[in-house]
């Protein structure tokens, strides 16, 4: 019995067996208990994770996904959640327990992914998986790139993004036509911002929105005053700023005269 890969759901099933390893490999286990794993499959990536010494559990949208993965995990199939990972509530299978989050990602929702473990980085210590290669890129490239942007620095502003390894499209059944690449995330020790996250997200988003203009242009839906745009951070082009350069970008608007 096996799987049948089903394009609307974007599975590109793993078939390298000593990649899937090394995903497994790529979480040091430390500070949790727990792991999630999104999409598993046919569970190429998860027999690796159940010979740690972890609990693992799964979460598949594909009904006949759960149903292989249940008739051949024995030991796995009371972990085995068959919903969304973007609409379940995580708290319902962790309570408030840590827990890793690692996976073969649909591209279609990759992205999503990510920022719902922002959202929950309290609880998520540590983050691997496989994404299309541009998006790994994206999200561990760093100022002055051209495809650093909107997820690069909000993910490392909670995380430190390593990109591990490039993965060929021919080790996929069926094979995607595009390069994925593995990243791996660790929480910073010190997670928590130093100025106001919702201004901190809207900042963010505010200048990578019109990323071609200086943040003196791309800002001013703020309503800044005159003497802070004087400042000469707003000469700059959102991609020219480092993680820690919007977090101080944030304080300046923050203590701004012309904030509420």
């Amino acid at each position: 019995m096996s799987v049948r890969a089903k394009k609307y759901l974007g599975q590109h099933f793993l078939t390298d067996e000593t990649i899937a390893k090394n995903i497994a490999d790529s979480l040091s286990l430390q500070g949790y208990k727990h792991i999630l794993e999104i999409g598993p499959g046919m569970g190429v990536l998860t027999k690796y994770l159940l010979k740690k010494d972890i609990k693992t559990h799964v979460i598949e949208i594909d009904p006949e996904s759960v149903n292989y993965l249940k008739a051949n995990y024995l030991n796995l199939a009371d972990r085995v959640y068959e919903t969304d990972f973007l609409k379940r509530d995580l708290i319902q299978i962790f309570n408030d327990e840590p827990f890793a989050i690692i996976g073969n990602f649909p591209y279609n929702i990759s992205t999503q992914i990510v920022f719902k473990t922002l959202e929950m980085r309290e609880q998520i210590p540590e983050f691997s998986g496989m994404f299309q290669k541009e998006v790994a890129a994206r999200i561990c490239s760093k100022e002055g790139s051209k495809v650093y942007g909107i997820l690069s620095v909000l993910t490392q502003a909670f995380y430190d993004a390593e990109y591990l390894f490039t993965v060929p499209p021919t080790v996929f059944n069926p094979p995607p036509k595009v390069e994925s690449g593995v990243l791996r995330l660790r929480r910073k020790e010190h997670f928590t911002l130093p100025c106001d996250e919702k201004l901190f997200f809207r900042v963010v988003k505010a200048a990578f929105q019109q990323r071609r203009k200086t943040l003196r242009n791309s800002l001013k839906s703020f309503n800044l005053s005159d003497n802070l745009k004087a400042n000469v951070i707003f000469d700059k082009r959102p991609e020219q700023l480092s993680v820690n350069s919007f977090l101080e970008l944030t304080k300046l608007i923050e203590t701004d005269d012309n904030q509420d």
